[in-house]
């Protein structure tokens, strides 16, 4: 992956190198043109200005005639030949000569005036006074020729920006689609193991370890990928681990619950004497709790079980009414117990399905309702055939389900806030397990709200069920309350 980054990367670096070298080259030669010019033009000011004193000093000295006014004069020339070599340092050829030609004209000019031969004679005064103009000139085709040659560069610097301009242009044309290649191979490099990833991940987050995570990519995603497989694998291991110590507690605790069952039932028949009233409400309840008892002891075995796979529908033809009452004669002390009154409106319909599981479904799903409904509450039990399907509702009178629990109410051994403050506890798994049962007949499981106060669960499923299993789907409405 870093590989592929700085390949894309190093054609930018260069073309970037590149434009920084270029304008870092036009910006010095444009610094150079500008002191240039300015030099020149200061030193073209200079020059007509030190003519201007060098003649006034050789008309003062012809009138006055004092020696000292020649030594300003030389003091004068000599600044005034300082000034034409420096322009002859940075002049082009054609100037250069001009220059020679202006100090030749001021070395004769000079000869005169030194040999005092113009205070001699007017005729050569005048003629000295033409070769200053002569001089000034010169000095002004020196300016117009520095002016040129500043021009001259600057129409160069102007050409060789735009030849900078269209090679940076074109760098970017090739480099562009370059570019783009570069990120569209990265990115479908990118994409698949990445995908990989996410899927593994979310199978991971949703409990699901049984498909491998394989990355193939990149190095360090492939790295990533085989930390996620081993720890699909630890969490695949711990899942076996609790699902083996609950078959095994599960299948300890059946036995001496099965004596005591049995004990009860032999006090309740009356096999070591007649039971008075105070003694038979005792042995009633603790045949009641045992049948709590075993019924959270096959939910752990049917969870552990089901999440193992090692067990599937055992469909047979039955009819559901007798079901329901069966399993509300098995709940008949705890409603007593609870005042709870049951509202039941089943149809005589005949189901094709796993006869075991459908009992679990209702118990889990009717002791669900008497755990949270209110002393004299009502328990709501309905079911009809509806196209195919069997509709069962069952609802309570309870404070329903609160938001926060609604998405985790399905979840192995999560108990929600209002189980925790009731006095009746369970293992979180009742409604685990009948999700997965309804699942596994091609059913769904819906939370309904506004129908009743409490919590009411619809469940929808064929009436001829298949024998392979589904995925498990659960369609709550929105805002709903979970039980």
């Amino acid at each position: 992956m870093l590989a592929g980054l700085a390949l894309m990367a190093v054609p930018l670096l260069i073309a970037i190198l590149t434009a920084v070298l270029q304008i870092r080259d036009l910006a010095t030669t444009g610094q150079k043109l500008v002191i240039q010019g300015v030099t020149g033009a200061r030193a073209s000011q200079a020059l007509f200005g030190q003519i201007a004193s060098l003649e006034r000093t050789a008309r003062l000295y012809d009138l006055l005639n004092d020696p000292k006014l020649l030594e300003v004069y030389r003091t004068q020339d000599q600044r005034l030949s300082l000034t034409r070599e420096e322009l002859h340092r940075q002049a082009l050829p054609d100037a250069r000569a001009t220059l020679e030609e202006l100090g030749t004209l001021q070395a004769s000019i000079r000869a005169t005036v030194l040999g005092g031969s113009a205070s001699r004679d007017p005729a050569a005064a005048s003629e000295l006074s033409g070769r200053f103009t002569e001089l000034t000139a010169l000095v002004e085709r020196v300016a117009q020729e520095a002016n040129a040659q500043v021009d001259a560069e600057v129409a160069s610097l102007e050409e060789r920006t735009l030849q900078a301009r269209k090679r940076l242009l074109w760098q970017a044309a090739l480099l562009l689609p370059l570019a783009v290649i570069a990120v569209f191979v990265l990115t479908v490099g990118l994409g698949r193991p990445l995908r990989q990833l996410d899927r593994g991940i979310s199978e991971l987050g949703e409990g699901t370890f049984t498909n491998p995570i394989s990355v193939s990519g990149p190095h360090d995603l492939e790295r990533l990928g085989k930390q996620l497989e081993w720890l699909r694998q630890r969490l695949l291991e711990l899942a076996h681990e609790r699902n083996r110590f609950l078959r095994h507690m599960s299948h300890e605790l059946k036995t001496p619950l099965a004596n005591i069952r049995e004990g009860t039932e032999l006090l309740m028949d009356g096999a070591v004497g007649e039971l008075d009233s105070n003694q038979r409400e005792v042995a009633a309840i603790l045949r009641e709790n045992g049948i709590k008892l075993q019924r959270m002891i096959e939910n752990l075995l049917s969870f552990s079980a089901w999440q193992t796979s090692s067990v599937g529908l055992e469909a047979t033809e039955f009819r559901l009414r007798p079901l329901v009452k069966q399993v509300l004669e098995n709940q008949q002390l705890t409603l007593l117990s609870q005042r709870v009154r049951l509202d039941v409106h089943v149809e005589d319909v005949t189901l094709i399905a796993d006869r075991g599981k459908i009992r679990l479904i209702l118990e889990n799903l009717v002791s669900n309702a008497v755990k949270y409904s209110p002393k004299g509450g009502t328990i709501h039990l309905s079911a009809r055939p509806a196209g195919g399907q069997l509709v069962l509702d069952v609802a309570d009178s309870g404070p329903g389900i609160p938001p926060e629990d609604r998405a985790h109410i399905f979840d192995a051994f999560y108990t929600g806030r209002a189980a925790r403050s009731t006095a009746v506890k369970g293992t979180g798994i009742g409604l685990s397990v009948v999700l997965e049962f309804v699942s596994a007949h091609g059913g769904t499981v819906q939370i309904i709200d506004g129908q009743y106060p409490g919590a009411h669960f619809r469940i929808t499923m064929p009436m001829r069920a298949t024998t392979g299993d589904q995925p498990a789907r659960t369609l709550p409405k929105p805002h709903a309350h979970a039980a």
